[in-house]
Order: structure tokens, then sequence, then C-alpha cells
């Protein structure tokens, strides 16, 4: 670390001597699945962590790079691991550290500012970006970028939705029958963007049930692309705008429906733990914030759904799964509709491989966990692939196109509305 600043984000020897490097993560970690390198598994990374922290490894070498930057963050450690450590603030912390030290060239700063602080903060820069997106890829652009040499960013438009949705919803949607809860729907930047049924459907699904939802117009990227990227300022930032906009809404919980913007939403208390002004209000942010699944979990349907006869399988989102620790909900859930038969799914608490902005950092290593999601899901026997989070959506749908494979990709809460419509 000698000759750069440490940041405040920069991993603990706290934190780090959690790890008493037992094992128990490697065969959990994807990366280690596929590359089989001690440097690629948990263990090895908060090993690399350490020595940087001891000043025997530079940050900015290429080793410490290389196998932080391989990360997919997923968390899936943290679930395994006996002593409890918390992988994810880890490898944020060193992603800080290598931003401080990382040099990058002025296309790479462009482009990286661009997208953090000009096109997902803004909703209606975004929304714009992804319909233009979309039509290029109905237009067949994907195929003439490969033609012309440029494949990654064929590929990279093929991740986009066929359909894609970014309309304004209503402010609030009342309840249905008598009000038994109040809550506010986060609706995120890349939900916002291009899955805005979505987050009408869950606003619907919680109104059948007697929950008033309110939409507030006055919130924004909830950052946690930005963290998990390095950016951690941008992330303060961002969080800052939306404890400020929501703090003092009249409702029992802020319900999100996008795993990885749930798990950084509940983290505001720990991203802002050094901000004396800001860390209690985060932190009573934080315990407000619910997925859509857990809440309406708890709180119990009392709208039956109608039938649907489909052989569903449920993929667990990294970040509901090993972030907020959220997975018998929506399979419960799933459970409800009349005519739905359940199928398990191997490895389904795996990474797809999307992992935030992993698919364009890491394209070779998202693909081969893509392809090995792929395989399992089509081996499953379903009919229909139920998932909880935009970037798994996407990823996973674009896999099972490539493979020709007639499965479609749906969000749990589009599931439950489609069957109440038929109720």
């Amino acid at each position: 670390m000698t000759g750069y600043p440490r940041p405040i984000d920069a991993p603990s020897p706290e934190l780090l001597q959690r790890c008493v490097h037992c094992g128990f993560c490697l065969p959990t970690c994807p990366t280690y699945a596929v590359l089989g390198v001690e440097m690629d598994s948990p263990r090895g990374r908060i090993r690399l962590m350490e020595t940087v922290w001891s000043g025997r490894v530079d940050v900015a070498g290429h080793t410490f790079q290389k196998h932080i930057d391989q990360c997919l963050d997923c968390r899936a450690c943290e679930t395994a691991c006996p002593s409890g450590v918390e992988y994810g603030k880890l490898v944020e912390g060193a992603r800080s550290q290598l931003e401080l030290a990382r040099k990058r060239g002025p296309l790479a700063r462009l482009a990286r500012t661009v997208g953090f602080r000009v096109i997902l903060p803004r909703p209606a820069v975004l929304a714009g970006f992804v319909r233009f997106s979309a039509i290029a890829r109905r237009l067949g652009a994907a195929r003439v970028l490969r033609i012309l040499g440029f494949g990654r960013l064929g590929d990279l438009l093929a991740l986009v939705p066929t359909r894609v949705s970014s309309q304004r919803l209503p402010r609030s949607f009342a309840a249905i029958g008598a009000r038994r809860g109040r809550v506010a729907l986060f609706t995120g930047c890349v939900m916002r963007a291009a899955f805005s049924d979505t987050n009408a459907a869950t606003a619907r699904v919680l109104a059948r049930n007697g929950v008033e939802v309110l939409v507030p117009g006055e919130q924004t990227c909830c950052g946690a692309l930005h963290a998990h990227a390095g950016a951690r300022d941008d992330s303060r930032a961002l969080a800052r705008r939306n404890i400020e906009a929501l703090e003092a809404l009249d409702v029992d919980a802020f319900i999100v429906n996008a795993a990885g913007c749930g798990a950084h939403l509940k983290e505001y208390g720990w991203l802002l733990k050094d901000d004396a002004k800001w860390r209690d209000r985060a932190e009573r942010f934080a315990s407000r914030v619910r997925d859509a699944t857990e809440y309406l979990a708890a709180v119990g349907l009392v709208a039956r759904p109608g039938a649907m006869r489909v052989r569903a399988t449920y993929d667990d989102p990294c970040h509901l799964l090993h972030g907020q620790k959220i997975k018998d909900q929506p399979r419960e859930l799933l459970r409800t509709i009349p005519g739905l038969e359940l199928l398990p799914l191997v490895e389904a608490d795996m990474c797809c491989g999307s992992a935030g902005t992993y698919n364009v950092t890491q394209p070779a290593l998202s693909k081969a966990l893509l392809e090995r999601k792929v395989e399992h899901v089509v081996a499953s026997g379903a009919n229909m692939l139920v998932t909880a989070n935009p970037g798994c959506q996407m990823q996973i749908d674009a896999g099972l196109r490539a493979a020709r494979a007639n499965v479609p990709v749906m969000h749990v809460m589009d599931v439950l509305d489609k069957a109440y419509e038929t109720a």
C-alpha cells in the first residue's frame, strides 16, 4: 500500500481476522469452481488483502488487481462461512483501494463518469438509453456489430430485454379492502428504466393484499453498482439523496423488488458509518428496507391467486439469498399459485455471471457461469424460470435465447400479478 492513501473503506484488520482460512467457502465460490485457482477463492482474496494491509503486496500490482477484479461479489462465501466473515464489505473495500491506485486511460475514465454520474442517477437519460438499445437489438444491430468485429458490443446488446417498459407509475396505489399496511416502493434505476411493468405489478400485488403503496418521485439510483465498482464516494452521495427524500415518509417499510438494490439499501448504515451527521439516519432508513417477497410473506396473502398451468423453477439472486438471507419466501409465494409446479434447480444458489457490471468487465468468466446456469435450467424440465433481480433476468434470458431454449424468464412479482389476473 506504500505510496497510496488508505481509504476509509479499506478492509480493516478486525474484519480480515475473522477469516480462519478453513476453506468452507471454496466449493461455493463460482470463480473458484470455474478456475480452480486459490487466489480466485474468497480465502485467497482475503489473504491478498492481508498482504496489502501489511505492505507486502502493492495494491497497484497486477496480482491484486486481477484477482479482486475477478470476484463476482456474489457473497455465496458468506452463507457458507462458519466464522461470520462479511466478505462483501471486504471486497468492496478492496475495490475502493484499487480505485485510488488504478491508472485508467482517458476513455475509460470518461465511460465510468458518464455511466455512474450521468446515466444511472438520471431516470430519463437511462430510460432513453435503454429504449435506444432495445430498438437497436430488435433491428439486428448485435449481429451487425459481430460481423464488423465488435463482438463484445454485440454480446452486451444481446442482454437488452426483448421488451422494455419505462412508463411513469401513479403516485399511489390504494389498498384493496381493509388496509393492512402502508409502504413506499423504491423504483430503482434499471427497474424504472427497463422493468417499470414489474414495479407496477409489485404495487398491484401488494394493493390486492391490503397494502397501500406510495411511489415517491423524489428518489434516485441506490448506488449499488457504484459501491461494487469501488466508487463508494459516489454511492454515499446517492445514499444521502435517497435518505433525505424518503426518510420522513409515514410508511411501514421501503419495498424493493431488485435484489442488488435491496441488499445495498439495507447496508446504508455501513456505507455511511464514518459520517457522524448521516450514520444514525442511514441506520434508521436501512432498518425499514424490505424485499417485496420478504414483506409480502410476512404480512401474508389475503387474496387468493388464480391458477397457472406452468412448470416453473426458481433461481436465487445472489444478493437476495446471500446478501439478504432470503430463500424460502419467494418459493412460498410461488407455491400459493394453484397449478404452478415448482421444480428444483441444480445450483440455484450459484451466480449466473451477471453480478452488476461483471458481464461487462469480465466477459469470459461471466459467459462460463451463464452457460453453466443455462444447462441446469434446461435440464430442470421447467417451461418458466423465475427470479427476483433485473440483472439476473436479463443475463439468464439472453443465455436461454442464445441456446434456443424456449423458457421465458419472469420476476416473481410478475408471476404473482399474472396469477391474480386469472383469479
